[in-house]
């Protein structure tokens, strides 16, 4: 029919105006015809700024197909459609969304996150099914009373809005499993958020929060707590009662003590950097019986104490930026510290030399001095003499059972060195700072018992495969040599936990690294690597620490993102423009949500 006819031959006024309204983005009607099949609808970046009619009724109008055909192949069974239960209208320009969305009462996932929505229909409330409602990153102030209604939601992203409050209606979400509630404006939370007997994440960081309900305590089944980037000057007593605590973020605030958590029986991960903490005593640690990461970094605290060693767990401690002048020998009696950071702290007492070495050097250094304590009679018989000089510690050998001989720019390293380890099992060995050019093959002869190998500093172009038989090696450094590549047969170093590559000559990141799941810790700055494959890295569950700086990254690939395990990710001096310079800066919580957020979906 012409645009111009009405009913006889006037011209229609409202002609105009339907075309204009043609000119909204529409649905391709295969991706409709897909969805009644499949129950699932992807209309995301579509540049949307209403949701057409014909998505609402999808699951009330009769399909177009069964106007034109006549004969059916079993593909084309209009009849047989599937309720839609996933709906996707993320990265569009929607600025409210209808009351129609009851139509859709099937909906199981909902995501209309990165839109310019201000307000939420309160039809919303009859998505009885939904479990997944992602309402991120849109210009939200308050939340629908009828949310209450989603009694089977499982996850609730509402965070980047404008939100100032979360409000009572949240407590009735009795199976609410993921609350991410982030960079808004929060300034109060309602006590019935204790009533959430099922969350197990729950993100309030980047808000203006000053204190925290008690009942927050009631939350048994919260394993991540993450309140970085607030107000707070306490946390409640009560938030002991928080027993399935796992990991809790608390950077960022006005701390000026840890707090105690006499019931955080599995609390493993404990963030309080950047706070006003100035002491740390025996009661703060005396709970924390399960803690591998606590991280004191940027605080104003002057000393440790004694009682640091009863943290046997303890993986790696984060003190940089503090006031501490003197550090406790009882340090050296960690059994698991793989991480010491000192730095911007004033030290006194421990050559800069030691410092300079690492975690290890350091706790074997304060480890000899609570020796040197215990055995100052036996002070004079610290080295055995060889025919060619005093090569080698004896006393390292058999009581620190540590073999070293760095720092000597030798291109070999003398037999008389391995001779002299005799019987004696040696954990630690450090041959760094010389001019090797190969692996020394009597390296071999160390593999029952070896777990700590340093070769960095030296000029060694391969991986031997007399180092992959040390099969209970758990740390290796190798940084600053030639390397460009490793082996395959280091696959069968199955306990390495950490391994230092920076400065070599990799172009490629090493395929082998991707199937050593035992990985916590991978250094690799300054080469020419030019991708890494996010997918493959993903399966490192245990992967904590990744360090790409200064190589030649020109794309960072989003699913990167989704490499949940990592709580340090290094990114600067690689050529890509985004994440710019801010994002990074921000840490790596921040850039592993920034990635997430350009997944396509």
């Amino acid at each position: 029919m012409s645009r111009f006819r009405r009913g006889g031959g006037h011209p229609d006024p409202r002609a105009g105006f339907r075309e204009e309204k043609e000119k909204e983005p529409q649905v391709p009607q295969g991706l409709i015809r897909t969805a009644r099949k499949s129950g699932q609808l992807n209309l995301s970046a579509r540049g949307l700024t209403e949701v057409p009619l014909s998505v609402w009724r999808i699951n009330l109008d009769t399909p177009e197909e069964a106007h034109q055909n006549v004969t059916f192949g079993g593909a084309d069974r209009w009849w047989e459609q599937t309720d839609l239960t996933k709906l996707i209208l993320a990265s569009n320009k929607l600025q409210s969304l209808s009351e129609d969305i009851k139509l859709l009462p099937a909906l199981v996932v909902l995501d209309v996150h990165d839109n310019l929505l201000s307000s939420l229909p309160c039809a919303i409330g009859e998505l009885v099914n939904l479990q997944k409602l992602n309402i991120s990153h849109n210009k939200l102030k308050e939340l629908p009373k009828n949310l209450a209604n989603l009694q089977n939601l499982k996850s609730l992203q509402i965070q980047h809005n404008q939100l100032e409050e979360l409000p009572d209606v949240l407590g009735h979400l009795s199976f609410l499993e993921d609350l991410d509630a982030s960079n808004n404006q929060l300034r109060s939370i309602s006590s019935s958020l204790g009533h959430l007997s099922c969350l197990a994440r729950l993100n309030l960081s980047n808000n203006k929060l000053k204190s925290l309900p008690a009942e927050i305590g009631q939350l048994k089944n919260v394993k991540q707590l993450d309140c970085t980037a607030n107000l707070l000057e306490d946390v409640p007593v009560l938030l002991a009662g928080m027993d399935s605590l796992e990991q809790m973020y608390l950077r960022q605030n006005k701390l000026t003590y840890l707090p105690e958590l006499p019931n955080c029986k599995l609390l493993k991960e404990l963030h309080v950097g950047n706070n006003q903490i100035n002491t740390l005593g025996p009661q703060h640690l005396k709970h924390l019986c399960s803690i591998s990461v606590l991280e004191l970094r940027d605080n104003k605290l002057k000393s440790l104490p004694d009682d640091i060693n009863i943290l046997k767990g303890l993986e790696r401690l984060d003190l940089t930026n503090n006031d501490i002048s003197s550090l406790p020998n009882s340090l050296g009696n960690l059994p698991n510290l793989k991480s010491l950071q000192l730095e911007g702290n004033p030290l006194r007492g421990i050559r800069r030399d030691i410092l300079s070495k690492g975690t290890q050097e350091l706790l074997k250094y304060l480890k000899s001095r609570v020796q040197a304590e215990e055995k100052s009679d036996q002070n004079a018989v610290t080295a055995m003499t060889l025919p060619s000089d005093a090569l080698v510690n004896t006393h390292s050998i058999t009581t620190l059972k540590t073999l070293e001989y760095c720092d000597k720019q030798a291109p070999a390293i003398p037999e008389a060195v391995f001779n002299a380890v005799g019987a004696n099992p040696i954990v630690t060995l450090n041959f760094s700072k010389n001019q090797l050019t190969e692996i020394p093959p009597r390296i071999v002869e160390l593999k029952e018992s070896a777990s700590d190998v340093n070769l960095g500093f030296n000029k060694i172009n391969e991986i031997s495969l007399n180092l992959c038989m040390l099969l209970k090696l758990t740390h290796l450094d190798m940084r600053n040599n030639l390397l460009m590549s490793l082996p395959e047969e280091m696959e069968a170093m199955t306990r390495l936990q950490s391994v230092i590559l920076s400065f070599n000559r990799f172009k490629t990141f090493p395929d082998v690294l991707y199937r050593m799941p035992t990985l916590e810790t991978i250094l690799i700055s300054t080469n020419q690597i030019g991708f890494v494959d996010p997918l493959q890295l993903k399966k490192l569950t245990k992967l904590s620490t990744l360090d790409l700086q200064n190589n030649d990254i020109f794309q960072v690939p989003p699913e990167l993102g989704n490499c949940e395990s990592l709580r340090a990710l290094h990114l600067e001096g690689n050529p890509f423009r985004n994440p710019r310079a801010a994002i990074l800066s921000k840490g790596t919580a921040s850039i592993l949500e920034y990635l997430r957020s350009r997944i396509p979906t």
